[in-house]
């Protein structure tokens, strides 16, 4: 499966020298890093060239790298059924930038970019509806980058009084605890039967 894999990455790199930044095989997993610029037409020829035929796509992610320039990626999974083989797909971009959405090309794409966008603030441009999807629509922040706090910015709660949800800055009921485990193998007092016939004389 590793020389297919290398194969595919040869051939994606000399087929489309203006789209591969480079490519690496890693557990049986071929990765793309794609230029931005050129995703939609790179995920096109992935769907078209007889040699690939990565029909379906499986899944859109992100990952934050605050301490990068390029601070996010978007992570794009796509399976060939006819190739039997897998491809990841990765575009590094900064805060402000935009990546083009793939929506012609795999409708399926759709919901997937709006969860990219919703947890992590990554914009899709040309998507046709790119709106919340898992949080609120007044939600503030974004929940899956690591500056969002662990306990969000506001909490909701039912309102008898008024008879609708309310939402309220988060406060916490008590403070973080920190806690002490000891070692299960260091100070533990473990008494196992026949412990104690241990001070018996025979």
């Amino acid at each position: 499966m590793t020389d297919a894999l290398k194969e595919l990455g040869t051939h994606l790199e000399l087929k489309r020298p203006d789209c591969v930044l480079g490519w690496d095989v890693a557990f049986d997993e071929l990765t793309v890093d794609v230029a931005p610029a050129n995703i939609v037409g790179f995920v096109e020829f992935l769907k078209k060239d007889p040699s690939c035929k990565f029909s379906t796509l499986v899944d859109i992610a992100g990952v934050d790298y605050p301490e990068r320039a390029k601070r996010f990626d978007v992570v794009y999974h796509f399976l060939s059924m006819y190739q039997n083989h897998r491809i990841r797909l990765r575009v590094s971009v900064r805060e402000d930038e935009m990546v083009a959405s793939i929506v012609d090309v795999h409708p399926s794409a759709n919901w997937f970019e709006r969860e990219v966008f919703d947890m992590y603030g990554v914009i899709f441009s040309g998507h046709p509806d790119l709106r919340r999807i898992l949080t609120d629509y007044g939600f503030r922040g974004y929940p899956l980058r690591k500056d969002f706090p662990t306990t969000g910015y506001v909490e909701m709660r039912y309102d008898e009084e008024q008879k609708r949800c309310v939402y309220e800055p988060v406060k916490l009921t008590q403070e973080y605890r920190q806690f002490d485990f000891m070692s299960p193998w260091e100070g533990a007092q473990y008494v196992l039967p026949g412990d104690e016939k241990e001070g018996e004389q025979a």
